[in-house]
């Protein structure tokens, strides 16, 4: 009996997984999102510049490509691609952090808000 519920379980979640394969395939909207950043990699390593005390130690792992998102708050809209990734670099005393998750929206080539910073 356990058994049978595995299965059904296993295909069910294997049945999701190919829908939500499948609904990435549809384009984003351009006129919503601005246009699908192919230079992400740069844009946000440029953004980090600005942002990180040692910029030249950051050590950047990508979670994937950018996806469409609304990041908006209080009925307002604020739509570009989001992008995840972590981030392993030097505070002001000179060691290291760790991983740390952040995330940046991508709209028209320039990240226009970055999620996981505290400051």
């Amino acid at each position: 009996m356990k058994m049978l519920a595995l299965l059904v379980c296993a295909f069910f979640m294997g049945m999701s997984a190919v829908q939500s394969a499948g609904a990435d395939t549809e384009p984003a909207d351009v006129a919503r999102y601005g246009t699908y950043p192919t230079d992400y990699k740069e844009i946000v390593t440029k953004w980090l510049q600005t942002q990180l005390i040692d910029p030249t130690s950051a050590r950047i792992e990508w979670k994937g490509e950018p996806k469409p998102a609304d990041l908006g708050t209080k009925g307002e809209h604020l739509y570009g691609y989001l992008i995840n990734f972590t981030v392993n670099a030097r505070n002001r005393f000179g060691t290291y952090t760790g991983k740390q998750e952040h995330g940046a929206l991508i709209r028209n080539g320039e990240v226009v808000k970055g999620i996981g910073f505290a400051y």
